[in-house]
């Protein structure tokens, strides 16, 4: 697949056309696909601390990630890619561009069991035990700052 560009918009930036898309991609996704009634709207989208990055086709959002504040450092979450466009790399190109915009900065996820090799090859170590969140076996994984790692 084509590359395509990236947009990074701040929370409170976002338009309302582009809330509803995101907001749309991941409940096609985590709600219906992974059948996961969950509360997707979390009251953290429009924080000026967090960040959205996304990638758009002509058939709208075609893969997302968001990038807020944590206790550890800054926390990379709802990674999501349309199931037409699994497998050509997107989801990796967000997270190679939200871990340039977070730098040295500890980074934390919580993975997919399943992805966890996927998120190693970006620097991520599993911490604590697999866990149960919406009937999907997760771990928490951290990418520590150079400052921790030594």
């Amino acid at each position: 697949m084509r590359t395509l560009p990236i947009s990074a918009v701040a929370g409170p930036q976002l338009s309302a056309r582009q809330l509803h898309d995101l907001l749309r991609l991941r409940v096609d996704i985590f709600v219906v696909e992974q059948d996961c009634p969950y509360h997707e709207i979390d009251g953290r989208d429009l924080l000026a601390t967090t960040e959205h990055l996304w990638m758009s086709d002509d058939q709208g959002v075609a893969a997302s990630v968001r990038v807020l504040d944590d206790t550890v450092g800054r926390r990379i979450g709802r990674v999501v890619t349309r199931a037409d466009v699994r497998g050509a790399g997107l989801s990796s190109a967000l997270i190679e561009v939200a871990l340039e915009r977070i730098g040295d900065d500890t980074a934390v996820l919580d993975a997919q069991a399943h992805l966890q090799e996927f998120y190693g090859r970006f620097g991520f170590e599993g911490i604590g035990d697999v866990f149960d969140e919406d009937g999907i076996p997760h771990r928490t994984m951290l990418r520590r700052s150079s400052s921790e790692a030594g």
